[in-house]
């Protein structure tokens, strides 16, 4: 580890990024990563002891948002699975929609279980999205502007001001122009695109800044959608170390970094947990940004830029339940397999009042209280992605729950985590009959635990939330000099994204060569 030009702290996929573009262009490139394997939250695991065989993407579990001219770029090869259906709205009262490739198909259901406003708004918001989603997408892999000046740049000027307001407001209120009629779907989308990995609800400015995160699908066959990655996440972990490695990049793990050095103001290494230090011209940390504070130091960061991070600070409030299944679910809705267990399922609360219902679930939550009803999106990759199963034939599935407390105000997790995860099986009884029979064995990770087994601050899944856009993210060059961060945290966003990692790398090679 002599003559180290970068070292890279966290081999998550933007530092792994970060590590190929900068060893490419013929820098002695380290990275040190303190779990055992390399992925981050982008990890195929085995956490059932009950089903050892069967694994299961345990962290981030979806690919999407990830640019296409970022992939090429690389050269990186990952094997995508576009999800065929890609959402499944079950109800308790015998409707359901199975949105995918097949319009016709939708429209009838549409039409049968909803109305024709109904599916004239979907088109709608289909439509526009997915314009601006072309327009925005060449932002994502430059540095940030602020918002008028994206808006200028990059947004057609129809669609402007429509932009602008998007990212500024309440996801709702954005859904509220398409004039759609059933209040479960705007909750649909509102909850997948608008909340998800968020501490916000109905009524939270820049919600519509996730919403459009969440809708950059741009992966070639993806149709706008989240798609599978065989073998799990850890298969892009696998491809990006692989990458790494034959750029000629120092990968180290189990190797913690309890501490950044700073000479005169100015990063010169860093001190790991076993007391070794290295000396570089330049460290970039992949980590979460309150993360890299604990480790640099809160004294080493001028008072305005504390500020700002404090700012930043959001506990996390989302769930993980992870599920070895030995069959697949049969929902009283549509019992027939017809390729509904492929995709996102959305369990809504039912009958009048959804949003209200949906809002009061958040404001209890922000009082530490569990929710009666959590809306919940549950995932089941097997049938898509056999490669996974064991050797029984089981299938992993999960509940990713939106939202529950990161601390209990009248108890703790270690009681709650069991009864609470039964009482989501209840849940999904009431769409899916003898689920909870179907399960073989669970692996949870409240947000306490998502900050223990991933690694997280504050056990948030996007490091800083979504409602933060272009130039209001961490930046990329810190204000100590050769101290940088490629984290989710950064421009555009967190959702394994990637960008961050090209942008930093290309920050800092621009830096280094003044």
């Amino acid at each position: 580890m002599h003559d180290i030009d970068v070292i890279v702290v966290g081999a998550g996929h933007n530092g792994l990024i970060s590590a190929i573009m900068l060893a490419r262009q013929g820098l002695n490139v380290t990275v040190l990563e303190e779990k055992e394997i390399v992925g981050g939250a982008a990890k195929t695991e085995y956490p059932f002891a009950k089903a050892p065989g069967l694994g299961t993407s345990t962290a981030s579990y979806l690919l999407g948002v990830m640019p296409p001219e970022l992939i090429q770029k690389l050269g990186a090869n990952i094997d995508l699975i576009r999800r065929d259906p890609h959402y499944f709205l079950p109800t308790t009262d015998g409707r359901y929609l199975l949105f995918g490739s097949d319009k016709n198909t939708l429209r009838d259901q549409f039409l049968t279980f909803f109305s024709e406003r109904d599916w004239r708004a979907n088109e709608a918001l289909t439509t526009e999205i997915s314009q601006i989603r072309d327009d925005l997408a060449p932002s994502w892999l430059m540095e940030p502007l602020s918002l008028n000046e994206t808006a200028d740049r990059f947004i057609r000027p129809a669609l402007r001001n429509v932009f602008m307001d998007l990212v500024t407001r309440p996801t709702e209120e954005y859904l509220a122009r398409f004039g759609f009629e059933s209040e479960l779907l705007m909750a649909m989308y509102a909850v997948t695109d608008g909340f998800s990995g968020l501490s916000g609800s109905f009524g939270t400015p820049g919600t519509g800044m996730n919403f459009l995160v969440h809708n950059m699908c741009r992966l070639p066959g993806a149709d706008g959608t989240f798609m599978i990655v065989r073998g799990g996440m850890g298969s892009i972990a696998r491809e990006l170390l692989r990458l790494a490695q034959e750029a000629g990049v120092n990968v180290v793990t189990s190797a913690g970094v309890k501490r950044i050095a700073t000479r005169s103001g100015i990063a010169s290494g860093v001190e790991l947990s076993d007391g070794r230090e290295l000396n570089a011209k330049v460290v970039m940390t992949g980590c979460d940004p309150f993360k890299m504070r604990e480790m640099v130091g809160k004294e080493s960061l001028p008072l305005a830029f504390n500020q700002k991070m404090d700012g930043w600070k959001r506990m996390g409030t989302t769930m993980k339940v992870n599920l070895a299944l030995d069959r697949l679910p049969t929902f009283t809705c549509l019992p027939e397999n017809r390729g509904q267990h492929n995709g996102t399922i959305h369990l809504l609360p039912q009958g009048d009042n959804i949003v209200d219902h949906i809002r009061r679930g958040y404001e209890a939550v922000q009082q530490g209280v569990l929710a009666d009803f959590p809306t919940i999106e549950w995932y089941i990759h097997t049938q898509a992605d056999p490669s996974l199963m064991d050797s029984q034939g089981r299938h992993n599935a999960a509940f990713f729950v939106q939202w529950v407390p990161y601390e209990l105000s009248n108890s703790t997790w270690e009681k709650e985590e069991d009864r609470y995860v039964a009482h989501l099986f209840s849940i999904a009884e009431q769409f899916a009959p003898g689920f909870t029979d179907s399960v073989v064995d669970t692996f949870t990770l409240t947000p306490k635990k998502i900050e223990s087994h991933i690694g997280i601050r504050h056990g948030h899944i996007h490091h800083i939330d979504n409602t933060f856009g272009m130039d209001q993210r961490m930046p990329y060059a810190t204000p100590i000099e050769g101290l940088y961060s490629c984290s989710a945290g950064c421009h555009p966003a967190g959702s394994v994204l990637g960008a961050a990692g090209h942008n930093a790398a290309e920050r800092v090679w621009k830096d280094l060569n003044g």
